[in-house]
């Protein structure tokens, strides 16, 4: 295969954006900076009286100086409960030890090889792109699974590996924030916006199906638009692959698997009909005291559904196979979950600090009155503000590669700007969700990059950044437009972004 692989003035751009880009330090160092930086700027802006008058109370809001006698002891007597208080981290953390059975267990695998192996060959493209967007359920098993499956399959085919290759990247990374079925990023970010709320509704909750609604609609329209991609751009570019023979063959699910799921479907079939029985009947037991399906522990307990739906539909199917003999078998799948978390536990402490001194300062408030005032007196509307956000959220992917570690510096200043402004939390993190999809593709600093040009090079021995770059730019461009487009339809007919969750904020009397 011949490619033009000419240095063009943005390989260059992005090659130096590369260099830039790794020259920072560790998230966590940075959050332990910016926590540093917070200090400071407290006793700053205590000794020069920054103050607002707070719009929802009335009451004259000043910067709470962290550095004084008082502030050193909240600070020291606070450390260890900012931690473990951090509402992600509970989350997080149970959400994975049901997930981490069901992986460990072979489940996940099983699910996502049948349901590519068995599409036709004309859908190749799609189910790749939507199995991509599916595996984000399973955390990081899209990057290790699907990609380099996505390669295999394409190559069986006759059809080029790297083509293969990119349409389930396209929908593991570029379809991050899309989903029909809640995954540990949902919990993570509501847990992000429900702090940031509190600094202007303490009473506020973020639920993690705040943006289920819209993550269905965008779930279609990713794997529809990276379905275009795929087949009018870069399949083309490629042409048929004429690289060695395959060397590895793509199995069918053996007689034992399929018992597996069988199984296993079974288990969840259970689940549902337990959840329709307890919610469906006025009186039943899984609404809400208030009657309600919206205020059901169901809704408010998702994770701990996840968590059951998850580990015991992995515990049968691993039962089946052998893989879990007994339960020290069971046991062991949920300690490795955790060693996955181990580097998100030491970036949690430091952000959780961050995000702590920024609330005792005020100084979230006062950037959030001031900033939520300049943009009003500006008079975008809703539409042009909102897609100004989406390209900030996009330009900042390209220098900071984790969802998580993203918001937690960016939520604490836009969400209480625009709750003040009549928005609700809801869609300003659906808003930060399009924005750090869309460039996930082409950034650098993505945790699986450098994973990626290597599964390109293993088809094409010079592929390097700027291949990786000219292949997946196009499918960024389109989902960027196209899911812009869907954001304004959604913001002009004024459709709920989730269950109970709206895109007005009331500021409390």
């Amino acid at each position: 295969m011949e490619k033009n692989n000419k240095k063009s003035f943005f390989d260059r751009f992005l090659n130096l954006l590369e260099r830039g880009g790794n020259a920072l330090p560790h998230p966590a160092t940075l959050f332990g900076l910016f926590a540093v930086i917070v200090l400071i700027f407290s006793a700053i802006g205590y000794w020069f009286g920054w103050s607002v008058q707070h719009p929802g109370t009335g009451e004259t809001v000043r910067v709470v100086n962290l550095l004084s006698k008082e502030g050193l002891a909240m600070i020291l007597d606070g450390m260890v409960e900012n931690y473990t208080g951090f509402a992600p981290l509970g989350i997080v953390m149970v959400a994975m030890l049901g997930i981490g059975i069901a992986e460990s267990s072979g489940l996940i695998a099983a699910f996502i090889r049948l349901l590519v192996l068995s599409s036709p060959t004309r859908l190749l493209s799609f189910v790749l792109v939507f199995s991509g967007i599916l595996s984000n359920f399973a955390s990081d098993i899209g990057y290790v699974l699907l990609i380099p499956l996505g390669g295999i399959i394409f190559q069986s085919v006759g059809r080029h590996p790297i083509v293969g290759m990119a349409a389930a990247f396209a929908g593991v990374s570029g379809g991050f924030s899309a989903n029909l079925i809640l995954g540990t990023v949902d919990p993570l970010l509501a847990g992000l916006s429900q702090e940031a709320a509190h600094i202007i509704d303490p009473s506020y909750e973020v639920n993690p199906t705040a943006n289920y609604y819209f993550m269905i609609a965008s779930t279609f329209l990713i794997a529809i638009l990276g379905t275009w991609v795929t087949e009018r751009i870069v399949a083309p570019r490629f042409g048929n692959y004429s690289g060695p023979a395959m060397d590895e063959k793509l199995e069918h699910l053996s007689p034992i698997e399929k018992k597996g799921l069988r199984w296993s479907l079974v288990v969840l079939a259970f689940w549902v009909i337990l959840i329709l029985v307890g919610i469906l009947p006025e009186n039943g037991v899984l609404r809400g005291s208030d009657g309600g399906i919206l205020t059901s522990p169901i809704i408010r307990g998702i994770i701990a559904i996840l968590f059951l739906m998850a580990g015991t539909m992995g515990i049968v199917y691993g039962a089946v196979l052998g893989k879990f003999r007994n339960d020290s078998d069971v046991a062991k799948s949920m300690a490795q979950s955790m060693q996955t978390l181990t580097t998100y536990f030491v970036l949690v402490f430091f952000a959780a600090q961050f995000v702590a001194y920024f609330k005792w300062s005020n100084l979230g408030i006062i950037i959030a009155v001031d900033g939520a005032e300049a943009l009003m007196s500006a008079n975008l509307g809703l539409i042009p503000l909102m897609l100004l956000f989406v390209l900030l959220s996009a330009s900042i992917n390209m220098l900071m590669g984790s969802a998580s570690a993203k918001w937690a510096i960016m939520a604490p200043v836009f969400v209480p700007m625009f709750m003040l402004m009549g928005y609700s939390p809801e869609l300003s993190q659906a808003v930060y969700r399009i924005g750090d999809s869309v460039t996930n593709l082409i950034s650098p600093m993505m945790s699986f990059f450098a994973l990626i040009i290597a599964y390109f090079n293993k088809y094409d021995k010079q592929a390097g950044l700027g291949t990786v770059i000219a292949t997946m730019i196009p499918y960024t461009i389109v989902f960027f437009i196209g899911w812009s487009l869907l954001l304004v339809l959604w913001l002009l007919f004024d459709i709920p972004l989730g269950p109970g969750a709206g895109l007005e904020y009331l500021l409390p009397n």
